[in-house]
């Protein structure tokens, strides 16, 4: 049986979802994995017992931006977009039951803000800086924004990287919709890329080693199917799931093996 990987809807707006979740469960799909979506409108038991099933989680991008009063800040930018509630809770439920279990997460864009906040860590209201994170607001949404990612040698992502390019990289081209990034990293969690025009942080992944977690700030589930190192991300977040399924049915069978 294939991992499965629960995955929330980006967004409130159907419109958002509608158009960005393809994407990542076809991304999904092709690292090895079955998506399961997790959708708005159920109670929490009900959340609770779809990701209890499920062997990794997925925090997918969104438009929106976690409320800085999360993370300890009064005053709002006035770049700053508005919070998703019931998004905020889907996560929060995910990431509790993945810190629970030990289950791998992958963040992505936003996911890995919404992370980074979960673990006490904080983030950038608006970036200012020379390097283009996003595209503007008079440029078509076709626009494609990139820039390079120093990566940290010796990180679980540069081996994914060198997987993935066949030799280690320690800088990798990647795309880039954001206006928010991380500022200090939360618990457990250690900063393994950044931009090296203006040092954002690119990526982060914990630091615990029973327990597999990265967070990248570009949007890999759009150049899956184009771009090696794309695909191989999801492939790694499919591995560790299927890691994390044989070895919790082994332990459910030696557990049962105990009580006969």
């Amino acid at each position: 049986m294939k991992p499965r990987i629960a995955i929330p809807y980006p967004h409130s707006s159907p419109e958002y979802s509608g158009r960005a979740l393809p994407q990542y469960t076809r991304a999904i799909e092709l690292g090895g994995a079955d998506a399961v979506v997790i959708p708005f409108g159920i109670s929490n038991g009900e959340i609770a017992q779809m990701a209890k099933s499920c062997h990794a989680i997925l925090l997918p991008g969104s438009p929106a931006d976690v409320d800085p009063e999360k993370y300890g800040e009064s005053l709002r930018h006035p770049k700053t977009a508005a919070s998703d509630p019931p998004r905020d809770n889907l996560d929060e439920l995910l990431l509790q039951d993945a810190h629970n279990m030990r289950k791998p997460i992958l963040g992505i864009c936003y996911g890995v803000q919404a992370l980074n906040v979960w673990r006490n860590g904080t983030l950038l209201q608006h970036l200012e800086t020379a390097v283009k994170h996003a595209r503007r607001e008079n440029e078509p949404r076709t626009t494609v924004v990139e820039h390079p990612a120093a990566i940290e040698p010796g990180s679980r992502l540069a081996a994914i990287v060198a997987s993935a390019l066949g030799n280690p990289a320690e800088v990798i081209s990647v795309n880039s919709s954001h206006h928010q990034a991380l500022a200090v990293p939360g618990d457990g969690l250690c900063v393994v890329a950044r931009s090296p025009r203006d040092g954002v942080i690119e990526a982060v992944e914990g630091t615990a080693g029973d327990h597999w977690v990265l967070g990248v700030q570009w949007h890999p589930e759009r150049t899956a199917e184009q771009d090696a190192v794309s695909a191989a991300l999801f492939a790694a977040l499919a591995e560790a799931a299927r890691a994390w399924q044989e070895e919790r049915g082994s332990r459910s069978a030696d557990f049962e093996n105990l009580r006969r």
